[in-house]
């Protein structure tokens, strides 16, 4: 099975998403990524599951899913030139 993404780590620390992805470290607030994840206890935030290919992470107590690209996204969106070409 091919890999999306090797992830190395994923926390989260008071409402910020720590993800180191591909050797990149990422900083996510909660509240801009899922207002599930914003609302949910720390036990209910540490219960997820990474994808066997890495491509995204599921908490089943509050039934959210991320994609990892998705997440990568919001921290670095495409660049805009690259749109208009």
């Amino acid at each position: 099975m091919d890999r999306a993404h090797e992830v190395q780590g994923i926390t989260i620390v008071g409402t910020v998403l720590r993800l180191t992805v591909d050797g990149r470290k990422y900083r996510i607030d909660l509240a801009k990524v899922s207002e599930r994840l914003a609302k949910a206890t720390p036990a209910q935030r540490r219960n997820f599951q990474l994808s066997p290919a890495g491509y995204g992470i599921h908490w089943s107590d509050i039934d959210e899913d991320l994609s990892i690209d998705g997440l990568i996204r919001l921290v670095h969106p495409p660049a805009l030139a690259a749109a208009k070409t």
